[in-house]
């Protein structure tokens, strides 16, 4: 993601406006919920997937109770950075998404974010089975959060340089 793609996101994503940030799996979708002020992301709820349909129709329905702005879509790339068929079927999701749901989207590298989040779920002793039902909700909640991070040391530094 670069500087270009975050101020463009930003300046589309209606400011003033929350953000959702979303864990793609095959069998879930983690997602997580930013403050109006874009600072803090929080663990929103995890959609247990059915088809594709019923599924956006629950995203659609958080995007109109929380009046989002803008999506932040994790995009599981390879350790090495590459693309492979994970990435395929996320932006294969996005674009069938974008005709049902009218919000600018920004991809995320995800990578490692469901092993940090596990990782602090065992030291904080969580059982096994409780990690299961939020491990995709915390996912979320940390690519949104890293991206929050990224925008406003972006934004901050441009608004420096406007100064």
């Amino acid at each position: 993601m670069t500087e270009a793609e975050i101020r463009a996101f930003a300046e589309a994503s209606r400011g003033g406006r929350r953000l959702i940030g979303i864990d793609l799996g095959t069998k879930t979708i983690g997602l997580a919920l930013s403050d109006v002020g874009r600072q803090i992301a929080s663990p929103l709820e995890t959609i247990r997937r059915v088809k594709f349909t019923p599924d956006v129709a629950r995203l659609r329905q958080l995007c109109e109770t929380h009046g989002v702005g803008g999506l932040v879509m994790g995009l599981p790339l390879n350790m090495d950075g590459s693309e492979g068929p994970r990435v395929q079927s996320t932006r294969s999701f996005v674009r069938n998404l974008k005709p049902l749901l009218d919000l600018p989207v920004l991809f995320c590298d995800e990578r490692l974010s469901t092993a940090a989040v596990t990782r602090a779920l065992i030291a904080a002793d969580a059982s096994r089975a409780k990690r299961g039902d939020v491990v995709d909700m915390l996912a979320a909640a940390y690519i949104l959060q890293g991206c929050l991070d990224q925008m406003r040391g972006v934004l901050e530094e441009e608004a420096a340089e406007d100064a």
